[in-house]
């Protein structure tokens, strides 16, 4: 069964663009736990415009779930944060800085032995790693010779084709999928994912472990409530 981890940076985001602490970011995650939710997704970045970087030392004191930091491992202080709250995985994302959210994934051939690097670096504190990867079959097969342990698939080009031509929408996905599972590594998947596309992306790609989800969840949140909205979320995977 795929796993779901809900990114709650858009509650940092909220909570930020007051001040103060409402919402609670920690009572947020935790109620996504006490719901349902099998994982945890946080995105920090430099600025700390939504995830600050002591949510993540709460968080990592208080959940029970799987946590996942996604993030700019080019950033050191990236890096520091990661390693010194041991969460269950880290999913390395080529952010650049500003960008508003992750738009593409990593070139694993031409960043090879940086992601080898990377990768050894995290799996030495027994920390799983994700690689941020296009729909691309060589990616796929360069990010296995980092040695990471799996690769997440950058679905924002399923989502916006999805209405037009589901199947189209999802042939990319398939095949990278199926070159995952041929070269040994687990399969995520994460962006724009909501509940229009995912059953049918959960139903058509092979060995998917876990979806990050997100924005989508917290907007419909807003109108089904928390409770409600993950449950339809997590009936979508079955």
């Amino acid at each position: 069964m795929t796993k779901l981890s809900v990114n709650i940076n858009k509650i940092a985001t909220l909570r930020n663009s007051r001040g103060g602490n409402v919402p609670n970011v920690l009572s947020a995650a935790l109620a996504c736990e006490r719901f349902g939710a099998e994982g945890i997704t946080v995105h920090p970045r430099p600025d700390e415009r939504h995830i600050r970087y002591q949510d993540v030392y709460d968080l990592k004191a208080n959940i029970a779930t799987e946590f996942n930091i996604e993030g700019n491992c080019r950033e050191q202080k990236f890096v520091d944060l990661v390693l010194a709250n041991n969460p269950t995985q880290v999913t390395l994302v080529p952010d650049e800085l500003g960008q508003i959210t992750s738009n593409h994934g990593w070139d694993t051939i031409k960043y090879k032995d940086y992601l080898t690097d990377m990768v050894k670096l995290f799996q030495g504190q027994g920390i799983r790693v994700s690689i941020f990867v296009d729909p691309v079959e060589d990616m796929v097969e360069g990010a296995a010779e980092t040695g990471t342990d799996r690769i997440e698939l950058y679905t924002e080009a399923y989502a916006a084709e999805f209405t037009a031509n589901k199947e189209a929408a999802i042939a990319p996905y398939i095949k990278a999928a199926e070159k995952a599972q041929e070269v040994g590594l687990g399969l995520n998947a994460g962006h724009d994912l909501d509940l229009n596309n995912l059953q049918y992306f959960q139903q058509h790609i092979p060995g998917l472990l876990e979806v990050s989800i997100g924005h989508a969840l917290i907007a419909d949140a807003l109108y089904l409530g928390l409770e409600e909205t993950i449950k339809r979320y997590l009936a979508a995977l079955k």
